[in-house]
C-alpha cells in the first residue's frame, strides 16, 4: 500500500489491526497478539481531513462505531484534559465490539501538570486555595486532593473495567519531570492511585534514559509491576527529549509513536497538532517493526498506538504498519 493516500476501501473490519504471532516454545500460551491502532479517533484535523470518515458522518456514535470497526484498540487523549462522567465511558463500552481496548491518558492534575480549574471534579475545586480558584491554570500538589482526584477518575472509567475493555492508564509525564530517587518514588505513587488498574508510564525527558540509568528503571519498574512506554519523538542530541529505546517490563508492551517534526516538537505558542504533523515512510516503519516483533516474544500482547495525529497521518501510518508487521509475521511461520 502506498503512503501516499489510503482510500477508504482499504479500512477493513475489527481485528484487521491484530497479528497473532507465533509464541515462544518457553511460554504456555497459544497466541500473542500485537494490536495497532491511534492516539485519538475525534481529533479535528482528522475529521476536518475527509480521508477516513465517510461523508456526512458527523455523530461521535458513528464516528466510534467507524473508528472500530477498523482498528480493535485506541488510546483517549481527551481524559488529559478532563475527567469524563461515567456516562460517556459507558457509551464508550456500549459503541464498541466486545474485544476492543481503551487505553486512557492520565487526567493531567495526576501526571504533574497544570489544569483548569474548571475542570476539576465537583467539590475539589472548592478545596484549592482561595488565589488558586480563579487561575488559568493550577498544579494540585496536596497529597490528599490527589488522592481525591484520583478515585474520582477511576470512578469515571469503571463502565470499561466492567465490560472488560479498560487497558492501561497511560501516566505521560512533562519535560520537567527529571530522573530523581523522588521522582522514582513518583512512579510508584501512580500506581497506588490507580488502585489495582493497570498504568504504563513514558518519560518526556532525557534523564531518565540516560545508559547508566537504564537497566536500574527498567528493573524497578517490573519489579513494581509498571509497563514501560517506548516513544519515537523527535531527537536533537540532548536531554530535552527521550531516545527511541525498546522495552518490556510487564506482559503488556505498548509502543507510542509521536512523528519526528523537528521544527514544531518544542515550538510554544503553536496548536497542539502541529508538533504531530509528521507521516512516517515506509523505511521509518520498517525500522520499528523488529523492536515491536521481538517484544512479541516477551509479552502477551503489544500496543503500537501511533500519535502523530494532524490529519489522517496517525491512521494511514496504522494501516501501513498492519500490513508491514503481518508481511514479518508470514516470513516467520
Amino acid at each position: 500500500m502506498s503512503l501516499e493516500r489510503v482510500s477508504r476501501s482499504e479500512w477493513s473490519t475489527t481485528g484487521n489491526t491484530d497479528i497473532i504471532t507465533q509464541p515462544r516454545r518457553s511460554r504456555n500460551r497459544e497466541e500473542i497478539v500485537i494490536r495497532v491502532g491511534t492516539c485519538s479517533w475525534t481529533e479535528k484535523s482528522l475529521i476536518k481531513s475527509g480521508e477516513f470518515y465517510p461523508k456526512g458522518m458527523r455523530t461521535a456514535e458513528d464516528r466510534l462505531r467507524y473508528y472500530a470497526g477498523n482498528f480493535s484498540t485506541v488510546e483517549v487523549d481527551s481524559t488529559y484534559y478532563a475527567i469524563p462522567g461515567t456516562s460517556t465511558s459507558s457509551l464508550w463500552a456500549e459503541r464498541t465490539p466486545q474485544n476492543f481496548i481503551f487505553h486512557i491518558k492520565a487526567y493531567g492534575a495526576l501526571t504533574g501538570h497544570g489544569v483548569d480549574p474548571k475542570t476539576l471534579p465537583p467539590g475539589i475545586a472548592e478545596s484549592l486555595p482561595p488565589a488558586d480558584r480563579d487561575r488559568k491554570y493550577v498544579y494540585v500538589k496536596d497529597a490528599a486532593l490527589l488522592d481525591s482526584i484520583a478515585g474520582r477518575f477511576r470512578d469515571s472509567l469503571s463502565p470499561l473495567v466492567r465490560a472488560g475493555k479498560l487497558g492501561v492508564i497511560v501516566f505521560q509525564f512533562p519535560p520537567w519531570f527529571h530522573y530523581s530517587p523522588a521522582n522514582m518514588d513518583t512512579l510508584t505513587d501512580c500506581k497506588r492511585l490507580m488502585n489495582g488498574l493497570d498504568i504504563a508510564v513514558e518519560f518526556r525527558h532525557g534523564s531518565w534514559l540516560l545508559p547508566e540509568r537504564v537497566k536500574p528503571l527498567l528493573n524497578f519498574l517490573a519489579e513494581n509491576g509498571i509497563t514501560y512506554v517506548a516513544a519515537d519523538e523527535p531527537r536533537y542530541g540532548s536531554l530535552a527529549t527521550v531516545p527511541f529505546m525498546p522495552a518490556v517490563t510487564t506482559d503488556m508492551a505498548y509502543f507510542r509513536f509521536h512523528g519526528r517534526n523537528r521544527e514544531n516538537w518544542l515550538r510554544r505558542g503553536i496548536e497542539t497538532s502541529l508538533r504531530y504533523d509528521y507521516l512516517y515512510s515506509d523505511a521509518e516503519l520498517g525500522e520499528f517493526a523488529p523492536s515491536v516483533m521481538e517484544a512479541a516474544a516477551a509479552a502477551s500482547t503489544v500496543f503500537t498506538m501511533f500519535n502523530n495525529c494532524h490529519g489522517a497521518s496517525a491512521v494511514r501510518n496504522a494501516i501501513s504498519f498492519t500490513e508491514l508487521l503481518k508481511r514479518k509475521n508470514a516470513d516467520t511461520r
